[in-house]
């Protein structure tokens, strides 16, 4: 699939939901960054817009990329919307060919996954190497299809967060694993349809 057809598959998704006047943070998110203080942060993969408005509520300095710009200009629209237009910076970028610039005391990727080109292991190597020292890496993954997800093919692989972290294949001596967990929840879809689904949550810290 080439760029441009990942763009349109992905402006495709974002056109096809009614806009989210206040999208919901992820609780993968939620549970690890409470408590931590407030820098500047990465979401890759921003969606909706959910983590990033979250984020900049608690102080947090943002900068959101997509690939898609109907989720790029929903988010800027709903920053200025909540207040928060000084503290989010909304960005499409194609993370196939390049990667947001600077430097972050907090990178998180949600449910980053397509069925378009993707060097996932490489994207989020790049993202621990955009750590500052003391910044951590958090990687929430599908471990199981939601009823509504794009996905249904019953064939695919949910890659576990220690396959995940094997994968990004960084050195121990700069970065540690601080959570590798499957764990289950309630997930809520469109429409308020309800199932359980399975999350995937990688911490890594930069420690050098």
């Amino acid at each position: 699939m080439t760029t441009t057809d990942a763009v349109a598959f992905w402006d495709g998704v974002y056109a096809a939901r009614p806009a989210a006047g206040n999208p919901q943070p992820n609780v993968r998110l939620t549970e690890t960054v409470t408590g931590l203080p407030a820098g500047d942060a990465l979401d890759l993969g921003c969606g909706d817009g959910g983590d990033a408005l979250w984020l900049a509520g608690q102080g947090w300095r943002v900068t959101a990329a997509d690939i898609s710009a109907v989720a790029v200009e929903r988010l800027a629209a709903l920053a200025r919307a909540h207040g928060l237009g000084d503290r989010v910076t909304a960005v499409r970028h194609d993370l196939h060919t390049s990667f947001p610039p600077g430097g972050f005391d907090l990178i998180c990727a949600h449910y980053l996954h397509t069925p378009c080109d993707l060097d996932r292991a490489t994207v989020l190597r790049s993202a621990a190497h955009a750590l500052r020292p003391g910044g951590r890496l958090l990687v929430v993954d599908h471990g199981s299809a939601a009823p509504w997800s794009w996905n249904q093919d019953p064939d695919t692989h949910y890659p576990s967060p220690q396959e995940v972290a094997a994968g990004i294949d960084l050195a121990p001596e700069t970065w540690t694993v601080e959570r590798a967990d499957a764990l289950r929840r309630i997930a809520t879809g469109p429409g308020g349809r309800t199932a359980e689904v399975t999350d995937h949550v990688l911490l890594i810290r930069r420690t050098a």
